[in-house]
């Protein structure tokens, strides 16, 4: 069994709708990320039917670039957030975290922190895992480490930190995961370093679909979908020195223990 370590089913759905019919027959797990009451009330009804050959574990966050859409927005996602943890029906918090990517974003700073801190206290008391969102903002993982070594799971979506980075951060005591996509077979050198020389342990992969499509794919996709998770894997692999199917027994594993539904 695949496991696409974070993707966006209701997204993809809008795109694709025989998404999950596929997903389900080609046997890939997937973590289904959720910032809003649309996008978790599909992804919610996808996991009640989905086979344990293809299970569906639910996350919901605060996404940080969400304080550029409105007070409302941040504020119904948190809500929505509290209830569904209070409910135990999310396997994960987030996606959350920082983006800092252009001015913009960087002007909502200090509104990113204090999601941040909250998401932090929220995994803390739950013992969920946390999934995180981080653009040009290691610097501020690394403030809050003490914190983060508390959680029980920190899986960096879409990591694009360095490989020194991820040592230090597992070396420190956090019980971080390293979730690797597209930036693999695009070429992005510190993506191949990290995957390449990364603690198997740590490793996870995904296709963030639909949001990370594939370069000069054979059909010009402009979008992600979850067999991309095979080529990933494949590279991946390669880059290790190590057979696909193995790679993919040990990130199956990965994935169960980060979401813990072992």
């Amino acid at each position: 069994m695949a496991s696409d370590a974070h993707a966006h089913p209701y997204d993809l759905s809008r795109l694709l709708p025989e998404a999950e019919a596929l997903r389900r027959e080609r046997g890939i797990a997937c973590a289904a990320s959720a910032w809003g009451q649309a996008d978790f009330a599909y992804n919610m009804e996808a996991a009640k039917t989905a086979p344990a050959s293809a299970p569906l574990p639910l996350c919901f966050g605060v996404h940080p670039q969400l304080p550029l859409q409105s007070k409302d927005s941040v504020n119904n996602s948190i809500h929505i957030l509290e209830t569904l943890i209070y409910e135990k029906r999310i396997a994960a918090i987030g996606e959350c975290g920082f983006d800092l990517f252009n001015a913009a974003y960087r002007e909502t700073c200090s509104i990113q922190n204090e999601l941040f801190f909250l998401h932090i206290e929220l995994a803390q008391k739950s013992g969920l895992p946390l999934v995180l969102h981080v653009r040009r903002a290691m610097h501020k993982i690394f403030e809050n480490i003490k914190a983060l070594k508390k959680i029980s799971a920190v899986i960096f979506h879409s990591y694009s930190g360095t490989l020194g980075e991820a040592e230090a951060l597992t070396r420190r005591g956090v019980n971080a995961y390293f979730s690797l996509g597209n930036a693999l077979l695009s070429g992005r050198r510190e993506t191949r370093r990290v995957c390449a020389a990364c603690d198997e342990r740590r490793l996870l992969f995904e296709t963030d679909a639909p949001y990370q499509p594939p370069r000069n794919s054979l059909d010009n996709r402009t979008y992600s979908f979850y067999t991309d998770i095979y080529a990933i894997l494949n590279e991946a692999a390669a880059l290790r020195g190590i057979t696909p199917p193995y790679l993919e027994e040990i990130t199956d594993i990965n994935f169960k223990e980060a979401y813990c539904y072992v």
